[in-house]
């Protein structure tokens, strides 16, 4: 099988709660998830020169993960955000202005990474806040050679109309929730219908695939000519952070796979699912991923 070439760029952060930190930020949180089922993978961020960030490189070192184009911010702080958990597991966050990955610029091995060593890049629109990060990531756009994975991750005010346009005219593969797609209805006068309000939008941005999470109710994935529904029972939900970035990261490698959306659609659930039964947006044990390192290696 052709070796399959994922990098993400965008913030790493610190997601804190009242008794406790995980690592988190959804293009971390993806690229983690690609890491650990295709044993490799890319990601290209900034943290700060200060505990959390020593603490963060530190501990990403030490598991293998590849940390080179993890700059080092000598000014900003390393991303937090403030996480308290309503009583069904949902969160709630306040993110932390200034942030070093608000300052994410790309230098030679960045670059010639982005050239000659993405099949596809991952980004969302919290690194965009600020207009040095949003120039990096937007200077990405538009290349031949490259597919574009956007979870749209709308934050608080973070985000403007032009933003957004700009963003899904050059998105091959979009991931949002029904929260932003409200938002993307009123922004583009869209149907209030959301399979027409999708049909639309693959047709206005030529997107080839939207995957609309819903929560404890599934999900739906939309192409031009198909699309599918899956619900999966979720067990005793303990924390529902970061499962949309395990639904995205199933959702590329479907993508580049190029597998039906039918074959898509349920495993992404599933590891969603299993995401909201752990602590933090990541799990504690690797046993998690292989059924998933499995089904998205074999030729």
């Amino acid at each position: 099988m052709k070796k399959i070439r994922v990098t993400a760029i965008g913030e790493i952060l610190y997601d804190v709660y009242p008794d406790k930190k995980h690592l988190g930020g959804a293009p971390f949180n993806f690229i983690y998830h690609i890491w650990k089922i295709l044993g490799e993978a890319n990601f290209i961020s900034s943290v700060g020169n200060d505990d959390n960030g020593k603490e963060m490189l530190s501990y990403l070192n030490s598991t293998g993960f590849n940390t080179k184009l993890i700059y080092i911010d000598k000014k900003y702080p390393t991303g937090t955000v403030q996480v308290k958990l309503r009583g069904d597991g949902t969160p709630q966050f306040t993110i932390s202005p200034e942030c070093s990955y608000d300052y994410i610029t790309l230098n030679d091995a960045a670059i010639n990474l982005i050239e000659n060593e993405t099949d596809l890049l991952y980004f969302g629109t919290l690194s965009t806040r600020s207009e040095i990060s949003r120039n990096t990531i937007q200077s990405l756009f538009g290349k031949p050679h490259l597919k574009y994975f956007c979870d749209l991750n709308l934050r608080h005010n973070f985000y403007t109309k032009g933003l957004i346009e700009k963003t899904l005219l050059t998105t091959n593969v979009l991931k949002i929730n029904q929260d932003e797609l409200d938002q993307l209805k009123q922004f583009f006068d869209l149907q209030q219908f959301n399979h027409t309000a999708m049909e639309q939008l693959i047709t206005k941005f030529d997107i080839d695939l939207i995957g609309l999470t819903l929560g404890e109710n599934g999900a739906e994935l939309y192409t031009k000519n198909e699309k599918n529904y899956y619900k999966t029972e979720i067990g005793n939900v303990v924390d529902t952070l970061g499962a949309g970035d395990a639904y995205a990261a199933i959702l590329c490698l479907g993508y580049l796979k190029q597998m039906p959306i039918t074959q898509i659609n349920k495993p992404a659930n599933e590891f969603a699912a299993e995401i909201c039964m752990v602590n933090g947006a990541l799990p504690e044990d690797d046993s998690t991923y292989k059924k998933y390192t499995k089904l998205l290696t074999q030729s």
